[in-house]
């Protein structure tokens, strides 16, 4: 089973990038996609148009911010939107798909770069996510979160950790949450089970070169049940073409969708 996960920072223009021709070839079960920046009727018609998959979508209720999609080759039996707090949700930040035990969610986090009243959303965001998060581990099911959570957890996903350690996305206080999350709470991250090894980055930013220089964060996660992770048996982060300044993170777990 491949799972992929993107924030397509706007999906029209990682479309005009090459994504689909990418998708196409990647060979994943299940897509989700962040920041795609569009209602049902504004995603290109090239990934509505993609045989191998069934598309859908949880727009913001502002036009053209964040929103989530699933790309989903098989049918699932129930697709859930949200999280159930009115706040989150018209921002588009939760989409669920159910298979058989298991569940695939694409998950969006607030940034708070923008400022302190969206840093204070942002806290308060991770204070009702984190319930949510525990009813779903006490479901008895299979879980698998992937999305752009906006914190990078350790010294080791990203490049300029000392001058950051006062910015949004490397708070003490941000961390400390992924902490209990990979702590107490039980959640595994994917990615870092399989793949241990530094300068593994997911988002860099449009300044300073830093693609060139691979200044970057890893921001991006595959968060799973504890028996789901056990399965994951390879990961890579897409970097041969860039169709946002987030790169594909992919992982591969043994057994089927």
């Amino acid at each position: 089973m491949r799972v992929v996960t993107l924030n397509a920072n706007g999906i029209r223009a990682a479309v005009q990038k090459g994504l689909c021709a990418w998708l196409a070839r990647a060979r994943a079960d299940v897509v989700c996609l962040q920041e795609i920046r569009a209602g049902h009727g504004e995603v290109p018609p090239e990934l509505r148009r993609l045989r191998s998959h069934r598309l859908f979508v949880a727009p913001a209720t502002r036009p053209g911010y964040s929103g989530v999609a699933l790309l989903c080759r098989r049918e699932p039996d129930r697709v859930v939107s949200g999280i159930g707090w009115p706040a989150f949700d018209t921002e588009g930040r939760y989409l669920q798909a159910d298979f058989g035990a298991l569940s695939v969610a694409s998950v969006y986090l607030p940034s708070g770069t923008s400022g302190e009243l969206r840093q204070a959303f942002k806290m308060r965001a991770l204070a009702r996510f984190r319930r949510h998060l525990a009813a779903l581990a006490a479901s008895g099911r299979e879980h698998l979160l992937c999305g752009d959570f906006n914190i990078a957890h350790r010294k080791i996903d990203l490049e300029n950790w000392r001058g950051n350690q006062d910015h949004s996305g490397f708070l003490p206080e941000e961390r400390a949450w992924l902490d209990a999350l990979f702590g107490r709470a039980g959640w595994v991250d994917a990615f870092r089970a399989v793949c241990p090894e530094p300068r593994q980055y997911t988002w860099w930013s449009n300044r300073g070169r830093a693609w060139d220089r691979n200044v970057g964060w890893r921001i991006d996660y595959h968060v799973a049940t504890p028996g789901l992770a056990a399965r994951a048996r390879a990961a890579s982060i897409y970097k041969r073409r860039r169709f946002s300044d987030h790169a594909p993170l992919v992982v591969d777990y043994d057994g089927e969708l």
